[in-house]
This record gives structure tokens, C-alpha cells and sequence, in this order.
């Protein structure tokens, strides 16, 4: 296909409003779709709510969503301008709050750099491409796709396939091609391991208590209570953001325990949140290697 190439000549800036800027792109072959309040696609439909159809299978394997209206997160997202103009899909334009697009689909990868130090980051290792000015940071695009993958450093996210990333304008600059610095970032933090001041010596299991925590300093009703907060915000995301959210809970818990003696049972808590994110249609491989980075990012 031919890889999307838009320009401020192009007129599809996010004022042009979500519908008709979402049929120019798709116009252009980059697959859309609306999101609502909170930048999270739509909840799915009635046939497929609450899991009916069997746990959200095409958030998994690779393929387009086939329900008649907005459903299932990114795979919703298309290039039909007949769906996108759809009945079905009338109301979620109505209460749309932004528009998104799936870069994999389109043959991109957009590297998220969400502070200024990724962004400092990206400018000392990453080749210079397409940037999108976004609320926090930039978009960096790249021609080429590969896995997404969340926290592969600081600040930084991988969008590409199985992913939606927001559309904020075409940006500025040429798009170059996916470098491997990219597709190694990805590569790498599969293989790590937490860091040796917060990992747990303790047997890995799947509940958490003190006969794995030994060497905690905090009380098993201190240590409960957050994770139950933790694992609930993470069965929230049940629609999308929950691998996400995983991050953030296992970071937060981990940064709880920097200065106990241990060993703290890390390792148990982690398997209760993977498993609580596997529970809401998070691949598991990706379930780890978000808790994982998360207590890498302890301190």
C-alpha cells in the first residue's frame, strides 16, 4: 500500500472536526476510529459487552473488528468510508472527545515520548523523523511496523500493531524509515528482570501473604489494601489500557518496598497482577513485560 504522507496543505487538522477529518484519512488508507471521554475507544457493543463474545479474540490475533458498530478498540478501527458514515456508527461520532488511528494498519509505528527527557532521549538516539506535538511530549513516526509494547524506557511507548494512537494533525518533517534502535527498545525489555534492591527472594505464587515476605517491613493488612486498589484499577480497563495500568500498579507497589530489608514477596505480587490483567483480555506475554518494567521503574 501506499504509505499516508499528509501535509498542513491536507486540511485534516483536529478543528476540522472528527467525522470529516476521519473519512479524509481514511481516504488516504489510515484506519480510524472514535474515541470517547478519557481517550479509551468506545465500550462494546451489545452482542460482545461484558465478554459475551467469547473475550474481545480479535484484541489478540491480528484482523479487523466485524461488529456493525465502534467495538472491540483498535481492531474497530477501518478505512470503509461507508462504516464510518455508518447509522451504527452515528452516536459514537456524536459523543466522540478525539479521534484515533491504528498505525500498524496504516504501516506506521509511532514511538510516544510523553516528557521532555524521552524527548531528549529520542533526539541523542533515534533518527529524525515526523514529530506530532502532543499534550505532554511528541509522536515520533516511522515507516514500518512491529510489535507495540508499553514503558520500554521513561516516558516512552511503542504504538503500532494491535494499538491506537490518537490523531493530533499531520505533524512536521519526513517520515523515515523504522530504524532498529526502534525495534530493538522492545526486544530488550523482554529480557529484563526487576532490579536486584526491590526483587523478591521469596517462591513465586499466585497470592500474595507474609510467608513470602519474610523481610518486609509493612504490615500484610498495609500491603493487601494497596494491592486490591491496584488490581480494581486494573480490572477497570476492561475495554483498553489495562496492560497500562499493570505498569503503573507494579511500579507503585515495587516503589513501596526500596527500602525494605527483604525479601518482600515482589515476585508474588506481580503474579497477581498479571493475572489480573490477563482476566480482562491482556495478552499475557504483554501482562509481564508490563509488570516487569514496572518494577524496574521503582525508584
Amino acid at each position: 500500500m501506499t504509505h499516508p504522507n499528509p501535509s498542513r496543505r491536507d486540511g485534516l487538522t483536529p478543528s476540522t472536526g472528527h467525522l470529516p477529518t476521519a473519512l479524509a484519512l481514511a481516504e488516504r488508507g489510515v484506519p480510524v476510529l472514535p474515541l470517547r471521554a478519557g481517550k479509551v475507544p468506545f465500550g462494546n457493543c451489545t452482542t460482545c459487552a461484558d465478554n459475551a463474545c467469547g473475550g474481545r479474540p480479535h484484541m489478540k490475533t491480528p484482523g479487523p473488528c466485524r461488529c456493525p458498530a465502534p467495538c472491540h478498540g483498535w481492531a474497530a478501527a477501518t478505512t470503509d468510508s461507508n462504516t464510518l458514515a455508518s447509522p451504527a456508527w452515528a452516536p459514537s461520532w456524536r459523543h466522540a472527545a478525539a479521534l484515533a488511528y491504528h498505525p500498524g494498519g496504516a504501516g506506521l509505528t509511532v514511538v510516544d515520548l510523553d516528557n521532555s527527557d524521552a524527548m531528549a532521549w529520542a533526539r541523542e538516539h533515534l533518527p529524525p523523523t515526523r514529530t506530532v506535538t502532543t499534550t505532554r511530549g511528541e509522536h515520533w513516526l516511522y515507516l514500518g511496523t512491529m510489535p507495540s509494547a508499553n514503558a520500554v524506557r521513561p516516558g516512552v511507548d511503542i504504538k503500532s500493531l494491535m494499538a491506537y494512537a490518537r490523531w493530533l494533525g499531520p505533524g512536521n518533517g519526513l517520515m523515515a524509515p523504522l530504524p532498529d534502535a526502534v525495534r530493538s527498545l522492545a526486544a530488550r525489555e523482554e529480557a529484563t528482570f526487576p532490579r536486584e534492591a526491590v526483587a523478591s527472594s521469596g517462591p513465586t505464587t499466585a497470592v500474595w501473604d507474609r510467608s513470602v515476605a519474610t523481610g518486609c517491613r509493612h504490615t500484610e493488612r498495609y500491603v493487601r489494601t494497596g494491592l486490591n486498589r491496584g488490581l480494581a484499577l486494573v480490572g477497570e480497563h476492561s475495554e483498553s489500557g489495562a496492560g497500562t495500568q499493570a505498569f503503573a500498579v507494579a511500579r507503585f507497589l515495587a516503589h513501596q518496598h526500596l527500602d525494605c530489608p527483604g525479601p518482600c514477596g515482589l515476585d508474588a505480587l506481580a503474579e497477581e497482577i498479571v493475572a489480573a490483567a490477563v482476566a480482562v483480555d491482556v495478552p499475557e506475554p504483554y501482562a509481564r513485560r508490563a509488570v516487569t518494567n514496572g518494577l524496574n521503574r521503582a525508584a
